[in-house]
């Protein structure tokens, strides 16, 4: 369960640290951020969250609240993550390293 923990916890830092960039790299270049390649990377990792959003919020399209709201789903369930990965350590730690593999 450790492993699953982890996985949960890499995939929402990925995504987090990609609409960050993305984020950055909007703000440093501008309306031209559309053709160029990083920005293009960067949201090809980022689309799923913004569309899982976006269907929540039934919004025709990527605005500032469907960012604000796959922002703060990511955050949580990397906050969520987290918290259970220090949990389960902590019981491997209490049980011992054997009854954890």
């Amino acid at each position: 369960m450790l492993w699953l923990a982890t996985t949960l916890k890499l995939i929402a830092e990925v995504a987090l640290l990609a609409l960050l960039g993305q984020w950055l790299l909007g703000w440093l270049i501008g309306a031209a951020r559309e053709r160029n390649f990083a920005w293009q990377v960067l949201a090809a990792a980022t689309r799923p969250p913004l569309r899982l959003a976006q269907a929540l919020l039934r919004a025709p399209g990527p605005g500032r609240r469907v960012q604000a709201l796959a922002f703060g789903g990511l955050l949580a369930g990397w906050l969520a993550a987290t918290a259970w990965k220090i949990q389960l350590v902590r019981a491997c730690v209490a049980a011992g390293e054997a009854a954890c593999r």
